[in-house]
């Protein structure tokens, strides 16, 4: 797999896909998903409640779908990395449900 100059890219190469392939979400814009994940979450915590909780936890859910799929293809410190950001998220949809 080279990129144009005839080298293979580093594993921390920015420029390359995160895991190139025809999945279903390959056609999908990063830029349309990133928008659309801040939108829920942002949603989840203005409306709090159970409402905004359930919001949260869809976001968990696919996060940890996510990390489930790809955790084979990331090292150990993008593991971390992860899986720290799916606690983070599950932290705050407790606090959301609390309040």
């Amino acid at each position: 797999m080279a990129n144009g100059r005839g080298r293979r890219p580093a594993r921390g190469d920015l420029r390359r896909p995160l895991l190139p392939g025809t999945g279903p979400l390959a056609g999908v814009s990063p830029v349309l998903v990133f928008l659309v994940v801040a939108v829920v979450f942002g949603a989840g915590v203005i409306l709090g409640g159970a409402v905004g909780a359930l919001l949260l936890a869809l976001l968990c859910v696919g996060v940890a779908a996510l990390l489930a799929t790809t955790w084979t293809a990331m090292s150990r410190p993008e593991r971390l990395a992860r899986a720290l950001v799916l606690v983070v998220l599950v932290l705050v949809t407790i606090g959301v449900a609390w309040r």
